[in-house]
């Protein structure tokens, strides 16, 4: 221990600290100050914790807490009023919060650059961002916020304003992110800053074999470690152990005389008073296994005689399922083709990098819960993106009927897909159970990135071809999906990549065929784009081959072959409501400029389903709850992840009822009994915006005849079911695959030297239910689509992540690109709340391909496989961390 004195927002305090403590876990554990929030402890890489020592901005999960002795040490909370209100304000204003978890450091390193440079510039606010990650913005409004801020601080209010901001808040206006304020500020908790009475600390023990039987697990030493309260492995579980989405393929533990499936299946948890007693009983745990050797890629796992992954569920092969589309007839169509192009595409293991890692409290029936009440059932807080499918797969766990437990969604920070599958709920719900105890699990970002699934590694080859004229007339495509260990949605991610095989084009004929592959290395799940980015980065590329055989320009390609109103699908399914010759039309200006200006330019269009469909329903519930002091809660199923689906559902009631929109909060409780199933496919905010539209109709109704304290108590239920879809390939007529498509397309601007300069993305949201938050949205999409083009790979060898880091897997920073411009199309869906059409997905869609296309159009060179780091446009960017392949 270290006895310190030092001043703390300018109080004078002394503390003991223990050896080795962190400056961020003093400051939250010691202190119970969480803005600075832990993304990426002990590592100091994302910049989510900062905190000004002596005046200099710091990253205190870095920086020993013995070292602020004799200093003076200035956390967010610690700042001015003045200065709380003119960040808090502008980083709501400029919709520069989404998920809001890496936003209390970025106020931190805002007021550190003002203080020492009062008139910032762009490239000064974007500098000294270089040090920070998010995954949400794309930094373009994040930057917009901090000149606002300064500027307000200089004494200027008045500049520069965003006068896209409407605090209105109806239907197509700017309404501020809800609880944006507060998110920037650092007072929205997360579940990590979270702490119940009497709370215990759970930790995990992990596999660190991708493939090994397990022989033993001794749990006795760790058990007398002091302040264990309890040491769990699989025979503990009273109910099921094997969970999943679709498939019940994943233990939430392995057993004795079971074979691990990746480094990260977990074999034990431990409950302790504090979290360090947690960890450290945890490393007390012996296990012994039998190493074996893994299945390291596809082809190695489809070999006669290879072992099974999965041979628990009378499983024969490691193919996990088979997604095929045949119309028409290749064979006439290449007939028919004057020219024909082919090549074979691979795209890489990606990290979802979401800035807040895994983090669950359980608080059990009898205790006391959060809100200082009893706890009348097991109380689980997730951040998952489906409470109620958190709330099935928990009780089936546990062997509870599902009425004897709640979940409540913690609006989380972010998840792109990766907290679709449970993570660490069952085990820390077990825990609680168990212990007869409230307890928290919170994962490490190393453990994080261990855990959860990983987006898809595709071989993909492409056979396509066209007319003289250059009209599409085939594609032949045969791609091949890494599973991982577990099924998670692998099924629907190749079943996607499949169905979007021929991009946003008409193409008579079609032959397409997509195996999902089990191996022992990550699991890969969901991830924006689900598949529909890997085939378009392959369709894509081959268009601009062949308009280059045929003597077209890339835009006229895309025009005359662009599906239109009408166009039958690579599904089967005739579309409505499409605006991509509209999305063509809005970048054509910008593209004709670059060109004639010498510079290489690289187009890509895109389309990506809204729903998940297939033959599965998608579902909107959403109730409206109205309160005794005359405010209304707007409850639905799906998870607020950053996206703003609490604002626009909360716009959408506004405009219906005629109600003002301070009236309206929002919830995801399962308490209030609107079942919608996982936030996916881009369908929350169409599903639950009808639902919420059905049920504020509802209230409106109620209104002309009482008032709001009249109608105190009452629930206004609205629900919406889609269920015309039918299975991908299916022998029907006029076949319906999904709800809804969005539509794209991109363009990217290199400058003289091959470096990224600009990108401008135009794409059919359907009706801009708020043009803020979609700039917002589409602009972080842009960026993560350029991480996925040129920098950020998972690098898995021999089934073990070689780069297990937020630097490591080479996520952009705000110096990578300035520039990007959204334009947004309207082009009304029938089905969408107000015309809407998702967007979450369709975001980075046809970002790779831009850029690829671009960077041929630069030095010759057509590169087919993901990241392209050698080329041009990735040198000047940061690179990841060099780790062995």
């Amino acid at each position: 221990m270290a006895h310190i004195q030092f001043t703390l927002n300018g109080e004078t305090r002394q503390a003991d600290v223990p050896e080795g403590m962190t400056l961020l876990a003093f400051l939250r554990k010691e202190c119970g100050l969480t803005a600075a929030k832990d993304a990426c402890s002990p590592s100091g890489q994302c910049g989510a914790c900062a905190v000004i020592v002596d005046g200099d901005k710091k990253t205190s999960c870095a920086f020993p807490a013995s070292k602020i002795d004799g200093r003076s040490v200035q956390t967010l909370e610690g700042f001015s009023d003045r200065e709380k209100q003119a960040f808090g304000q502008a980083f709501a204003e400029h919709a520069a919060v989404q998920c809001g978890f890496c936003i209390p450091g970025m106020v931190v390193c805002g007021k550190h650059l003002v203080d020492k440079n009062p008139k910032p510039t762009q490239e000064d606010i974007r500098r000294s961002l270089s040090g920070h990650l998010c995954r949400c913005t794309g930094y373009v409004k994040i930057a917009l916020a901090i000149e606002t801020a300064a500027a307000v601080l200089r004494g200027e209010p008045d500049h520069p304003r965003c006068a896209k901001t409407d605090p209105s808040g109806q239907v197509g206006t700017g309404l501020p992110r809800y609880q944006g304020v507060e998110m920037a500020l650092g007072q929205h908790r997360y579940i990590d800053d979270l702490t119940a009475p009497g709370m215990l600390y759970g930790a995990l023990v992990l596999s660190p074999h991708p493939r090994a039987r397990v022989l033993e697990v001794d749990i006795l030493r760790a058990d007398q470690q002091p302040g264990v309260c309890a040491v769990l492995t699989a025979k503990d579980v009273p109910g099921k152990r094997y969970q999943g989405l679709i498939y019940p393929d994943w233990p939430v533990f392995v057993a004795v005389g079971e074979e691990t499936r990746y480094a990260g299946d977990v074999i034990a948890a431990v409950a302790a008073e504090t979290y360090e007693q947690a960890v450290h009983a945890a490393q007390c745990v012996s296990v012994s296994y039998e190493v074996l050797p893994p299945l390291a890629s596809p082809e190695e796992a489809l070999a006669d005689g290879a072992p099974l992954v999965h041979p628990e569920n009378g499983h024969t092969t490691n193919l996990l399922s088979t997604s095929k589309i045949a119309r028409g007839n290749v064979a006439q169509g290449e007939a028919e083709s004057a020219y024909i192009v082919e090549e074979t595409f691979r795209t890489q293991f990606i990290e979802h990098a979401f800035l807040e890692p895994e983090s669950c409290l359980a608080v059990p029936a009898g205790t006391t819960d959060l809100d200082g009440t009893t706890a009348d059932r097991l109380h689980v807080y997730s951040q998952g993106q489906g409470v109620y499918e958190d709330l099935r797969q928990i009780a089936s766990v546990l062997a509870l009927p599902e009425h004897q437990l709640r979940v409540t969604l913690v609006a989380t920070g972010g998840a792109f897909g990766g907290k679709e599958d449970l993570s660490i709920q069952a085990q820390t719900a077990l825990l609680a159970q168990l212990t007869g105890r409230p307890v928290k699990i919170t994962l490490t970002r190393a453990e994080s990135i261990r855990i959860h699934p990983k987006r898809h590694p595709l071989t993909m080859h492409y056979r396509v071809g066209c007319t003289q004229e250059g009209r599409l007339t085939f594609v032949k495509a045969r791609m091949v999906g890494d599973k991982g260990a577990y099924a998670s949605v692998g099924t629907k991610v190749i079943e996607r990549a499949c169905g979007h095989a021929t991009g946003a084009y008409n193409v008579p004929h079609i032959d397409v065929e997509g195996l999902a592959v089990y191996t022992h290395n990550p699991p890969c799940g969901a991830m924006r784009g689900f598949g529909a980015n890997q085939a378009n980065f392959a369709m894509e590329s081959l268009l601009d081959m062949l308009a280059e055989r045929v003597g077209l320009d890339a835009w006229d390609i895309r025009y005359q072959n662009a599906l239109e109103t009408g166009s039958v699908f690579c599904s089967g399914q005739t579309l409505r409501a499409v605006g991509l010759q509209k999305t063509l039309l809005a970048v054509k200006p910008q593209y004709l400029e670059a060109k004639a200006q010498g510079l290489a330019v690289g187009l890509a269009c895109g389309i990506k389903n809204v729903g998940i469909g297939n033959g599965m329903a998608d579902v909107g519930r959403a109730v409206l709850i109205v309160k005794p002091d005359g405010t209304v809660v707007i409850s639905n199923g799906y998870t607020e992840m950053g996206q703003g689906l609490y604002t626009v559902l909360i716009q959408i009631a506004a405009t219906v009822t005629g109600l003002p929109v301070s009236l309206f909060s929002a919830t995801v409780d399962t308490e209030d009994q609107v079942p919608s199933g996982m936030t996916t496919a881009s369908r929350a905010t169409v599903c639950a915006g009808r639902a919420v539209e059905i049920a504020a109709h509802k209230l409106k109704a109620a209104l002309s005849t009482a008032s709001l304290s009249d109608l105190s108590g009452q629930r206004f239920l609205g629900e919406f079911i889609f269920d015309k879809t039918s299975q991908l390939g299916a022998d029907v007529q006029d076949p319906i695959t999904h709800l809804s498509f969005g539509y794209a397309t991109q363009l990217c601007i290199l400058d003289a030297e091959g470096r990224l300069q600009r990108m401008v993305a135009a794409h059919d949201v359907g009706r801009a239910l708020n043009p803020l938050l979609l700039e917002g949205q589409l602009e972080g999409s842009v960026y993560m689509g350029l991480g996925y083009a040129l920098t950020e790979e998972l690098l898995v060898k021999n089934c073990e992540i070689q780069n297990p880091t937020l630097r490591g897997v080479g996520l952009l920073r705000a110096d990578a690109l300035s520039q990007i411009e959204v334009i947004l199309i309207e082009e009304p869906e029938p089905e969408g709340p107000f015309g809407a059409k998702g967007v979450g997905e369709i975001g980075l869609v046809p970002t790779a391909p831009a850029v690829a296309n671009a960077l041929y159009r630069f030095d010759g060179i057509r590169r087919f496989s993901l990241p392209m780091r050698d080329s041009p446009a990735a040198r000047p960017l940061r690179p990841a961390q060099k780790a062995k392949r």
